[in-house]
């Protein structure tokens, strides 16, 4: 393929998705459907269970992906989003909601729990989420990125730390496509952040 015609292509699906206006058309019209994300899946994984209680702190990320907008990125990083669709809360809020989710799936903690759930806390999981978004302008793929880091509660010492990312062929731009290779992505994350964690605790 020649450089025009890919430049062809780029324009062709940017044009598409509507970039560059999509916030306000979801504002002013409202989402009409939500899309969430899966726990990762942890029914392989294997070691010691730990008697330990661990907080899932609420995640960082940048105001571009401190919302309910499902984030298409763009050489640059330029942010768009899709239009008429969200994620189901708040990205950061949907991704704790999930970690959380998985930890206790894996049936090797005490407790995990939330800010404000009243646990007498061990250790905390902290996050930032660094990507988490349709990337196209190429080969159209979904990634997920998170920092994370495990911190002893009691005398506030970083314990571990670790990038984790997962990149994901999403075939298409079709929101469905993109959600689906998303889920994928932080399927794998969320599942290697969970046995991370155990080892660490």
């Amino acid at each position: 393929m020649t450089k025009a015609s890919t430049d062809m292509t780029r324009r062709g699906v940017l044009g598409a998705l509507g970039l560059g206006v999509l916030v306000s058309g979801c504002a002013s019209s409202g989402p009409s459907a939500f899309y969430s994300l899966e726990a990762g899946n942890v029914g392989g994984l294997t070691g010691r269970s730990s008697r330990v209680q661990v907080l899932v702190a609420a995640p960082r990320a940048l105001k571009a992906l401190d919302t309910s907008y499902i984030a298409v990125v763009d050489d640059g990083p330029v942010y768009s989003y899709f239009p008429a669709v969200a994620w189901a809360d708040t990205l950061p809020n949907v991704v704790q909601l999930k970690l959380v989710e998985t930890l206790q799936n894996t049936g090797r903690l005490r407790g995990v729990g939330l800010p404000g759930d009243g646990l007498l806390i061990d250790y905390q999981l902290q996050t930032d989420i660094r990507k988490f978004e349709l990337r196209v302008g190429g080969a159209n793929r979904a990634v997920v990125e998170i920092a994370a880091r495990v911190v002893n509660d009691r005398n506030g010492r970083t314990v571990a730390t670790r990038v984790f990312r997962a990149d994901t062929p999403s075939g298409s731009t079709d929101v469905s496509k993109a959600v689906e290779a998303m889920n994928t992505s932080a399927d794998k994350v969320f599942a290697e952040m969970a046995a991370w964690t155990l080892q660490n605790v």
